[in-house]
């Protein structure tokens, strides 16, 4: 697991050659095992591959990178099925499809694919575009493809001492 974390970076270049329908299969699969707050698994997944639909989602965000990407999962959220703690009310929801969108992300980089999580973008704009049911809302736009020659992994990170208190 460490060396698939690793490996994983966040890709803001791709090629054209699409994603594999059996690659997709196998990274919304380990999304579907997903753990999330009380199983209750408040998600869906809207998976965008027509280069109409790109063009159109890409107005959403607006940024060259993004179009180029020849697929991309919107990772969507049903706040009314999330589990909300009953202490302070709080949704799960937002913690539930960070979850998930992570194991769709790992998933991508074992199978050879890059990915990116995109959350600065139009969602209202992004949900009618989609026609999503009342409820869901559009939270993460996950571009997946193959990274191109020229995208460079860029990892900086905080070193453990930084970040972790031992008590």
């Amino acid at each position: 697991m460490l060396a698939l974390a690793q490996q994983r970076y966040s890709v803001r270049s791709f090629t054209s050659q699409p994603v594999a329908d059996e690659a997709l299969q196998y990274i919304l699969e380990v999304a579907r095992l997903a753990p999330s707050a009380v199983n209750l698994q408040p998600w869906s997944f809207v998976v965008v591959r027509e280069r109409s639909m790109l063009d159109s989602l890409a107005t959403v965000y607006a940024r060259e990178w993004f179009a180029s990407a020849p697929c991309c999962i919107v990772v969507c959220g049903n706040h009314n099925e999330a589990w909300h703690r009953r202490y302070d009310g709080k949704d799960h929801c937002d913690i539930d499809i960070a979850i998930t969108t992570e194991h769709l992300a790992l998933a991508a980089a074992e199978q050879g694919l890059g990915s990116c999580w995109v959350c600065n973008f139009d969602a209202a704009a992004c949900k009618q575009l989609l026609q999503l049911p009342e409820g869901v809302e559009p939270i993460v736009l996950l571009p997946i493809g193959y990274p191109a020659q020229d995208s460079v992994p860029e990892k900086k990170r905080k070193t453990l001492e930084e970040i972790v208190t031992w008590r």
